[in-house]
């Protein structure tokens, strides 16, 4: 049995041998004939519809990681007040100033002219231009003149004015400027007593006319070493005359302040001032009455602090005193409240004009001094971020020669100027106000005079002692603007004929007028002044005009 079955293993390799033999030697005899044949060429046939293609790059993404905390720095927090409009507290005359000229916009030369009419003025007109090329030469033109007629007989006023400025920029450091005007004023001295007296109109008008001017040189910039100038040559020809009498008066004032600075911090003033006035009554000697004052001052100024310190030497008519001039003001570091103080000394000077421009029923002045004051105040002012602004202050001031008005002892119907050697005044004066933008504003004020230790007279004849006052302007549209202004004060002290001292009566004068542009060139005016009739006196005897309405047009030239 197992010999048969190495048998059948035997055969079975030997077949398995000559098969694979069989199989060699068919693939050596193919590749033999191939090789022999060489005139056919290789081929690949691909049969497949599929075509390799390389794939596309990945593009590289790079996440944002955030930064770390960095706690090492502190966290500001800024807070930027809004600019608000500072009132100053002080009282002054307000004077023009050159006004640097918008490089972004075309100069125009622009005119108006305002008529009007009402049941107390007939006519009312006014008109202004200017003219320039608003680089270097700079001219404007203004007019006014109205007449007024009210109830009471010889209650007339006429006015005409007439001013001319104009400046020049000699270089491009230096301007010069100049004014001259004309402004004639009629008065009827209608507040006699009793009533039944009988005047003629020539008797009874007072007339005023004024002659003035005035030169100016300055530099626009600081010299090389920090010195400003600007000389100013100020002249007034001014006469009053009534019933045939007249009075002249010439006025020069020559004023030259220099301004010296050292850096941001500090700096030097020093200014000097001569007053000049020669008037000349109708009947006596010509009167002179002569100011002088130099006014040397050091400052400092930093964002929170400005001291001012210096003295006024003056020369009142050869007479020498020496004044005050110290001012001084702390701020916060966000501009938003201030405290004030100071000690400061000055003068108003004793003139035939000024006295007319304050009560115009006035004879003629037979003495003119000069009014002094040497004064002491604190004071704090300040604004909010939502709009409101205010201030106060408290002042003691010693005076010396003040002026007063008395009525004349016949009939009343003119006022003397008299003096007080001297006199002690406690003033309180506060403002509050709110302001937005240019759309709307709203001020009051409120002042409280305490007159004391009146040497020469028993009252101060005619000084208010307590006065409020309010103003409000309001553009309620874009078209359309509304404004009204309120005065109230306390009686002032007068005299009667037989000399004795009485108290005027309480004021209240509420005015409000609107103002609507049509066109570019037309605009409609609608003023009303005491709306409330009321029959105050200012002046004692002299009964203000009662309710009257005026309106009118304005037309506008020179407007695209």
């Amino acid at each position: 049995m197992i010999d048969h079955t190495i048998e059948m293993v035997a055969m079975k390799s030997k077949r398995y041998f000559r098969y694979s033999f069989g199989l060699i030697f068919f693939i050596g005899t193919c590749g033999i004939t191939q090789a022999q044949d060489t005139s056919k060429r290789k081929t690949i046939d691909i049969t497949s519809t599929y075509k390799p293609v390389l794939r596309d790059a990945v593009k590289l993404n790079f996440p944002a990681a955030l930064p770390k905390l960095d706690t090492t720095r502190p966290l500001l927090n800024y807070d930027i007040p809004r600019q608000q409009v500072r009132v100053p507290y002080q009282p002054g005359t307000l004077k023009p100033i050159a006004l640097e000229t918008d490089s972004m916009l075309a100069w125009k030369d622009n005119q108006y002219l305002k008529i009007g009419a009402g049941n107390y003025h007939l006519p009312y007109l006014q008109g202004a231009a200017s003219f320039g090329d608003g680089s270097r030469a700079f001219m404007s033109a203004y007019a006014e003149y109205y007449s007024s007629k009210g109830k009471l007989p010889f209650q007339k006023n006429n006015l005409g004015d007439f001013q001319l400025r104009g400046s020049y920029k000699v270089s491009d450091d230096h301007e010069l400027s100049g004014k001259l005007g004309f402004r004639g004023e009629d008065y009827f001295l209608y507040g006699y007593k009793p009533t039944t007296l009988e005047f003629s109109k020539s008797d009874l008008k007072q007339r005023f006319q004024t002659v003035d001017g005035y030169i100016g040189f300055r530099n626009t910039n600081p010299t090389e070493y920090g010195i400003s100038y600007s000389p100013t040559l100020t002249f007034d020809a001014f006469a009053g005359k009534n019933d045939g009498n007249k009075s002249t008066e010439n006025n020069f004032v020559f004023n030259l302040p220099l301004q010296k600075t050292f850096g941001k911090m500090f700096g030097f003033n020093l200014g000097f001032m001569a007053d000049l006035t020669r008037y000349k009554p109708e009947s006596g000697d010509d009167i002179k009455n002569n100011l002088i004052t130099i006014s040397p001052a050091l400052l400092l100024k930093t964002p929170n602090v400005y001291i001012h310190t210096g003295i006024l030497p003056s020369w009142d008519n050869k007479e020498f005193t020496m004044l005050p001039n110290i001012m001084a003001e702390l701020t916060t570091n966000d501009q938003r409240f201030s405290l004030q103080g100071g000690w400061i000394g000055y003068f108003n000077k004793g003139s035939y004009q000024r006295f007319a421009g304050i009560n115009p029923w006035i004879a003629a002045p037979d003495e003119l001094l000069n009014h002094r004051i040497r004064e002491a105040y604190v004071g704090f002012k300040g604004n909010l971020a939502s709009g409101f602004i205010f201030n106060a202050k408290a002042a003691y001031s010693e005076q010396k020669n003040v002026n007063l008005f008395v009525n004349d002892q016949v009939d009343g119907k003119t006022f003397l100027t008299v003096y007080s050697p001297s006199m002690e005044v406690l003033q309180f004066h506060g403002e509050l106000g709110y302001l937005r933008g240019e759309e709307f504003s709203f001020t009051t004020g409120l002042t409280y005079n305490n007159f004391t230790k009146i040497g020469g007279q028993t009252r101060a004849w005619g000084l208010i002692p307590l006065e409020v006052k309010a103003a409000l302007r309001w553009k309620v549209l874009k078209d359309l603007s509304f404004k009204a202004d309120l005065f109230a004060w306390d009686g002032p002290a007068y005299r009667t004929k037989e000399g004795n001292a009485r108290k005027g009566d309480k004021a209240f004068d509420l005015n409000a007028g609107l103002d609507f542009r049509v066109s570019k060139k037309l605009n409609l005016w609608l003023q009303t002044n005491n709306i409330f009739n009321n029959n105050y006196q200012r002046w004692n005897q002299y009964e203000v005009f009662g309710f009257n309405l005026l309106g009118g047009v304005i037309f506008r030239f020179g407007q695209n």
